[in-house]
């Protein structure tokens, strides 16, 4: 009985905490396109400005890949009114910090400043789409910083090149068979004029969402974003109808060397639907009980029971038109592809054929519940969350939306997942071994 009235009191607590977890916000458009979020929150004296374009590296073109990457780093070169070198002076010496990121999909930039700040944060990021500097100093400079990056992360680290090995071979047509990074010779080849016109195309403000999140004042932060981006000429928006896949058909094997590592990797890949769709949660969370942590079925059999491998990972790679589920695994000792291929392949099955326990679908759930309140428990990442449900899926609301979707979610829907997605002649099979010397 005391166990019971202590688990009745946890979920208790739980539910006040996703309640409290319900984030506010306003939104709307200014007359040139840009979408603003707003999400009021004074506990603490922060705020985080930040700007989301919708584009990845699935946008750029075939010999100039590398772009949307390139840009994370190019427009942090300044502006008529920010010197060279100063951007980062500026946010350290106003108590800020930032930063930048690119994906296949989109371009995220933020300032995090004390709220006595705000301002400046919203002038630096209109400063930044309204007339950064692209100058051949600037693509100089950037270019070797972009090699530098590509040689520590990729070229020279072990494993460093897996994912877009399985890029390239689960999509043909499709964008995606590229890598955000891109190639040095495309940037290399590109003239000056092309990298103007990238950024003429893409960073327009209708092709962007401003969010502001923390401690402001609703009214004088739209008085201020009126001020500084109400101005910005619209731009023309390039449709995205990117090229389709065909649905894999029959199994794949391709082997990808790697001068870096001694150990082989073999990633059974998968070709999952978008992460708009539902399926998508299902395939996240089917991944999660496959391999996330010491309990989970895969590491608990082949790494801590079997001493099979050296590790193991089933990942669920959820992107803006298709998304990645792989399995990964690195041998122990003398086990072979196929002793490992045939586990995986079980636990697959199994998942397939038998529902899994009242106790394992707890845990999943109770995770997905502790991750939700995690990912939005600072300003950044509500500030983050709200940009991603807006641009990528479609819907702000998802910020308060998405954990009632994990909540909905069934363990015959897992079965029904794994059944329809996770069969063998829907796979690419890649044996990702030591270069010979």
């Amino acid at each position: 009985m005391k166990k019971r009235l202590l688990s009745v009191a946890a979920a208790a607590f739980f539910g006040v905490m996703l309640n409290a977890q319900q984030i506010k916000f306003e939104e709307y458009d200014l007359p040139n396109g840009m979408h603003v979020i707003l999400h009021q929150d004074n506990s603490a004296p922060v705020v985080t400005t930040a700007v989301m374009y919708h584009v990845g590296a699935k946008d750029e073109v075939k010999g100039r890949t590398g772009f949307a990457h390139f840009f994370e780093h190019l427009l942090f070169e300044g502006t008529p009114n920010i010197k060279r070198g100063d951007w980062f002076k500026i946010v350290s010496s106003n108590g800020g910090q930032n930063n930048a990121n690119t994906s296949m999909d989109r371009t995220y930039y933020y300032e995090t400043f004390p709220s006595n700040n705000e301002q400046l944060g919203l002038w630096m990021e209109a400063e930044r789409l309204r007339h950064a500097e692209i100058n051949q100093i600037g693509v100089d400079t950037q270019r070797e910083v972009v090699k530098e990056e590509k040689r520590l992360r990729m070229d020279n680290s072990p494993y460093g090149n897996l994912f877009n090995t399985i890029q390239q071979n689960l999509f043909t047509n499709h964008p995606y068979h590229g890598s955000v990074i891109g190639s040095i010779e495309d940037l290399n080849g590109a003239k000056l004029d092309e990298f103007k016109a990238f950024y003429k195309k893409y960073y327009v403000p209708n092709n962007a969402t401003l969010v502001v999140a923390g401690d402001i004042k609703p009214q004088q932060t739209k008085k201020w974003i009126s001020e500084y981006y109400g101005s910005i000429p619209k731009g023309t928006v390039t449709p995205k109808n990117f090229p389709k896949d065909e649905p894999i058909t029959k199994e794949k094997e391709v082997t990808a060397t790697d001068a870096n590592i001694q150990l082989p990797a073999y990633i059974f890949a998968y070709r999952t639907p978008s992460n708009k769709e539902r399926d998508a949660y299902v395939l996240d969370m089917l991944s999660s009980y496959l391999s996330s942590g010491k309990s989970s079925v895969l590491y608990k059999k082949l790494v801590d029971q079997d001493k099979k491998a050296l590790q193991v990972a089933a990942f669920n790679q959820g992107m803006e038109d298709y998304s990645i589920f792989a399995f990964f695994a690195i041998p122990m000792g003398a086990t072979t592809k196929q002793v490992l291929q045939n586990d995986i392949d079980a636990e697959i099955k199994k998942v397939q054929t038998t529902l899994i326990s009242d106790e394992d679908f707890q845990k999943l759930q109770n995770q997905y519940e502790n991750q939700f309140v995690n990912t939005n428990s600072s300003i950044q990442g509500i500030a983050s969350s709200l940009a991603t449900s807006h641009v990528l899926m479609g819907d702000t609301n998802l910020i308060n939306k998405e954990i009632d979707i994990y909540k909905s979610i069934t363990k015959q829907d897992l079965q029904n997942a794994a059944k329809k997605y996770l069969n063998s002649n829907q796979r690419v099979i890649i044996n990702y071994v030591p270069e010979k010397k």
